[in-house]
């Protein structure tokens, strides 16, 4: 999401292809959007400016850190036509019926799907396998089933499954058998242990550009957040808020989550949308040597007909 460090519980951010998700959303002055994905508050703050006092933006996030960020953010800009909301992006046609008309239908709704560096930076949860952190993948507080119960109580099948389609993981069965293999000599609690035993089926290569836990830790992180189910929901729900004209940007990070967006919008091609590239739209060589996570960033656009 963004490339950010994290200091004095503060994000200092780049969001990701800013310039293209602003360029894609065609921000009408004194019309009303939704950031489904508040973040570092890059795409609000931005959005929020162009719109102008008389348009407002609806921005959802279920991070406490991210929500005061913003709202410092927000003053010091003085930006006032801004409503922060606490929440999964699931429910984002619920709480727009809250704070808005229940007519209301908006402009343009954006989501970007990325992890951001304050939450790998959060020493509290195991967002990351540097450290040792507790094994807590969590967005918001009570949404699923927790990280360290995945590890802990899946089965062998259901481990490689996960490792598989949301790692894509080549290791997948043979990491989880040996996690199953090891928690029953005592419960698997922290990134620190999960981490040495991915390494002991997957040795670290210092040549390597990418440690062995990484699609690990991805794909337990979207287990525990049901990533790509709750994205399937939402995109029904962002459908349903846009008026006419209205704009869908998207921008993600994995390859089932592009896959859902895509069939999402072919599904619904000439129905509900018009398509506006028939490839996405990637970051440019500027930014993915600037931001390394840019890199995998996938832009999809529409307009709702």
């Amino acid at each position: 999401m963004e490339n950010k460090e994290n200091k004095n519980n503060k994000y200092f951010h780049i969001p990701v292809m800013l310039k293209e998700v602003i360029e894609e959303l065609d921000l009408k002055e004194g019309e009303n959007y939704i950031d489904c994905t508040l973040g570092g508050a890059g795409y609000t703050a931005s959005i929020a400016e162009k719109i102008g006092p008389k348009g407002k933006v609806l921005a959802l996030d279920l991070d406490d850190l991210a929500l005061r960020n913003a709202q410092e953010i927000l003053k010091n800009k003085g930006l006032k036509n801004v409503t922060l909301v606490k929440s999964n992006f699931k429910y984002l046609e619920e709480v727009s019926d809250k704070f808005f008309k229940k007519e209301e239908k908006f402009a343009g709704i954006v989501f970007d799907l990325g992890l951001s560096s304050a939450q790998l930076d959060d020493e509290s949860r195991g967002f990351s396998f540097k450290g040792n952190r507790p094994l807590n993948m969590a967005f918001g507080e009570g949404e699923n089933v927790s990280t360290e119960e995945i590890v802990n109580s899946y089965s062998l099948e259901h481990l490689t499954q996960i490792f598989t389609d949301f790692g894509e993981e080549k290791k997948a069965y043979h990491i989880a058998k040996k996690i199953v293999e090891e928690r029953k000599k005592g419960r698997i609690v922290n990134t620190n242990d999960l981490v040495k035993i991915i390494e002991e089926v997957k040795p670290f290569n210092f040549r390597s550009k990418i440690h062995p836990a990484t699609k690990i830790f991805q794909a337990l992180r979207m287990e525990t957040n049901e990533e790509l189910k709750v994205l399937s929901q939402a995109l029904i729900k962002a459908e349903n808020k846009l008026k006419k004209g209205g704009r869908l940007v998207v921008v993600s990070f994995h390859s089932g989550e592009d896959r859902i967006v895509k069939n999402f919008l072919r599904d619904r091609k000439n129905i509900s949308f018009k398509i506006l590239h028939k490839k996405p739209i990637a970051c440019s060589e500027e930014e993915a040597y600037n931001n390394s996570r840019a890199r995998s960033a996938k832009l999809r656009s529409a307009e709702k007909i």
